[in-house]
């Protein structure tokens, strides 16, 4: 029996993605991220990451996937749709991001990639590597571009012009050498639809490309402690959590293709909370908050935090 090649070894290692039902898998060479470190330096110098102190954290293991997994050879980047079958009621409701509809997501990929990974070992004999989902020092939209299956927009959200970009990144490290994909190329070109559209000037027309998340609403509705900046009043057009307005006009997420709805249960919203206005809203107890969002990414901002939101957005 002929070994098998580098070829089939790589085609074999897409299929397994496809079958466990993501979209994309691309596959980049594991290296240091030289341009990619000295941007983030930056970034994090002008203080765009706001309170988002994290991001500091593991400088060094972010730009360097080797540093995550022992002799690391190869970066998988895998991207599962979450774009939903019908968007919450619009009418008479606040807005929450579509990824936060139903379940949390790291656990629902993390556990598909841990079952592709061990069906891989299976295949190919126990190889060193780990799986990711948004949790790790790790720069999956990067990667994403690295390995061909995105470009990057002026939203800074990662695009492929098929499926738009309501689609959660994931990654595998792993120690295995495969064939590795050319990164994609822009095609925002000179479009400036989600510049002109952010109502915070998160993103703006002198930075395209870079967004400052010190001035993001999702920022403000998750990752901020404090209270919201008053000079924000009036400008969060019903967003109490997240916010898709920059997606939402990107002309890639008007495509047919990109719009057809995920199949993964997980995700969908609960029938209460399809049924929410703003009048539950604003009388949301702590109680029907653990029931609505038990295990969801919106119990992140913990009951506090969404009722700080909903009470700044319905002034």
């Amino acid at each position: 029996m002929n070994p098998i090649s580098l070829h089939q070894k790589t085609e074999y290692f897409k299929n397994v993605a496809f079958e466990a039902g993501f979209l994309h898998c691309g596959i980049s060479k594991a290296t240091f991220l030289e341009k990619e470190a000295r941007d983030l330096e930056k970034w994090l110098t002008q203080g765009k990451n706001g309170q988002m102190q994290w991001i500091e954290n593991y400088f060094d293991i972010r730009l360097d996937p080797r540093l995550l997994v022992d002799n690391a050879k190869s970066v998988l980047t895998f991207a599962y749709n979450y774009y939903p079958p019908l968007p919450l009621e619009r009418e008479n409701n606040y807005k929450i991001s579509k990824y936060a509809y139903g379940r949390d997501y790291h656990k629902v990929i993390k556990k598909k990639l841990k079952h592709l990974l061990n069906h891989l070992k299976e295949e190919f004999g126990d190889f060193n590597g780990r799986a990711f989902v948004d949790s790790a020092p790790i720069m999956e939209k990067i990667w994403a571009k690295k390995s061909g299956i995105t470009w990057q927009g002026k939203h800074t959200n990662a695009i492929n012009p098929k499926t738009g970009s309501f689609f959660f990144l994931a990654t595998l490290v792993i120690d295995i050498e495969l064939e590795y994909d050319n990164p994609t190329k822009d095609r925002c070109g000179n479009c400036t639809l989600c510049l002109d559209a952010c109502p915070t000037d998160a993103l703006s027309l002198e930075n395209p490309y870079q967004i400052d998340g010190s001035k993001c609403i999702s920022y403000f509705t998750i990752e901020l402690k404090d209270k919201i900046p008053s000079e924000m009043q009036g400008k969060f057009e019903d967003w109490i959590f997240g916010c898709d307005i920059c997606q939402d006009v990107c002309p890639w997420n008007k495509r047919k293709s990109a719009q057809i709805a995920h199949t993964e249960n997980d995700f969908l919203p609960s029938e209460l909370l399809q049924e929410m206005t703003k009048k539950d809203w604003h009388e949301l107890t702590n109680e029907l908050f653990d029931t609505l969002f038990l295990g969801t990414p919106i119990k992140r901002t913990k009951f506090e935090g969404l009722k700080r939101n909903i009470e700044f957005v319905k002034k």
